[in-house]
């Protein structure tokens, strides 16, 4: 039987500037990324804790490997700890300006010609919410002026 995707729900983030940690034509680029607070809307409302961190590595042919975690509490109080790793692809012709401080070229790129998919894990400390961590989850992402919103869907 194949997988079948059911939209779970949308996480929009806002972050603060990146800290770059190296960037050079061999090793590629290394960059921090805080998260500065968000909303969950759908199955899982509430909105997204400060404190999170997203983690890249741009290699030097462009792609990069994300590694995002950060804390969400629902509109009912319940808390929960994301950890999201994917991978992000942008078209061959803009890749050389991913190793430039200024990233606001993104906006320029069509976001259907941008490969960005990751795969979260929860981590759960009640009964209500329970349910993120009985199914894998795989999420659809974008960027935005001021961040990212991820659209959360589960296998089911």
């Amino acid at each position: 039987m194949s997988p079948v995707l059911a939209y779970a729900f949308r996480i929009d983030i806002t972050v603060d500037p990146p800290t770059q940690v190296s960037n050079d034509p061999i090793h590629g680029k290394r960059q921090l990324i805080p998260i500065r607070e968000g909303r969950v809307s759908g199955a899982l409302e509430g909105r997204v804790l400060p404190g999170g961190v997203d983690s890249q590595i741009i290699d030097r042919h462009g792609l990069c490997r994300l590694s995002a975690r950060y804390a969400v509490e629902t509109t009912e109080g319940d808390r929960c700890y994301i950890e999201n790793n994917g991978l992000r692809r942008i078209p061959p012709e803009w890749r050389a300006r991913l190793f430039e401080e200024d990233m606001s070229f993104f906006s320029d790129i069509p976001p259907e010609e941008i490969y960005f998919r990751a795969s979260p894990t929860f981590e759960v400390y009640g009964e209500r919410l329970r349910w993120l961590t009985e199914s894998l989850f795989v999420c659809s992402g974008q960027r935005t002026a001021t961040g990212v919103f991820l659209e959360m869907y589960r296998v089911l």
